[in-house]
């Protein structure tokens, strides 16, 4: 359901209405929700590096828009939520700034916020440079609203690495040691990015994979819960929610991204929106691929670098 009224969205939403985006600025749907009545907040904000959605291109106003935004997203958020503030790089003129230290600057000023996890996102794609390593991961800043949480690591948990090792002393010897239901996915999870050819892909330029949010979204809220994206972009936080049997309150100021956000949920209900098993491993390359088998002169060159 797609409006233009803040109150509207939240009226909507408040009903039990499953999928809501509102078009407009995030400040006024923040300002229209009610105090503590939100489980889960997943966003990823504009890194002021100049895209089209950007108000600026300068970091210090990246630092002070977050100045401002710390107490109303603190507000609608209910004691025992959660709040999760996916974030990269600002690069300009080939000086990296690491925003998530601004982030945390910010919304570490409010006393009820307490940061449990600085969560690294590993992705394999992205910008070749040239004259420094390249970026190959963000981060997300996981805060609780308070120490009384939501937390199920048994809806997130991983296969262990080694399942067949057992305890070798104590009276637990020789029993297996690991959890059946797997192991916790420790703080650093490799979710391929949304690039030309994943099956994800949007025309939005920034996209978040829908497994990243759901991972969050599992672990951190119970069906029917409430969670709130004021960046929502294509909605990618939206159809995590809608799989996972929680209910959405979306913000996107443009138009044409508000409007693709529904699309995709309408085709999801009709099952017909591509979404890849947030499960899933990195795929590795498969050598039966021309693009995966090394032509002869890149074993040349790497003879030549590679000497002691």
């Amino acid at each position: 359901m797609l409006k233009l009224s803040p109150t509207a969205a939240v009226r909507a939403s408040l009903k039990g209405e499953r999928f809501v985006v509102f078009q407009g600025d995030c400040r006024q749907l923040l300002a229209a929700l009610p105090a503590d009545s939100v489980s889960l907040i997943v966003s990823s904000p504009p890194y002021f590096m100049g895209k089209e959605y950007d108000r600026s291109d300068k970091h210090e106003d990246f630092a002070k828009e977050h100045r401002e935004l710390a107490p109303l997203l603190t507000r609608v958020l209910r004691p025992g939520g959660s709040l999760c503030w996916q974030i990269g790089m600002h690069v300009a003129s080939g000086t990296v700034i690491p925003l998530d230290y601004l982030a945390y600057a910010a919304f570490s000023i409010e006393p009820t916020l307490v940061l449990r996890n600085r969560i690294i996102w590993h992705f394999e794609h992205g910008f070749h440079a040239r004259n420094r390593f390249s970026g190959r991961h963000e981060t997300i800043l996981w805060f609780t609203k308070g120490d009384d949480y939501t937390f199920n690591l048994d809806a997130v948990r991983v296969p262990q690495k080694y399942p067949g090792k057992r305890h070798y002393k104590g009276p637990k010897r020789g029993q297996f040691s690991g959890n059946p239901a797997g192991k916790n996915p420790g703080d650093m999870w490799s979710v391929p990015n949304v690039k030309s050819k994943h099956r994800e892909k949007t025309n939005h330029p920034c996209q978040f994979p829908i497994g990243l949010p759901q991972r969050l979204i599992r672990a951190l809220t119970n069906s029917g819960d409430l969670v709130l994206d004021p960046f929502a972009g294509s909605s990618s936080t939206g159809i995590a929610a809608a799989i996972e049997d929680r209910r959405f309150l979306g913000c996107e100021i443009e138009s044409k991204y508000a409007k693709l956000s529904i699309e995709r949920y309408k085709n999801w209900r009709a099952g017909q929106l591509p979404v890849r098993d947030w499960r899933l491993a990195a795929a590795a390359p498969d050598q039966r691929q021309s693009v995966a088998r090394k032509p002869d002169h890149f074993w040349n060159a790497e003879t030549r670098y590679h000497k002691s």
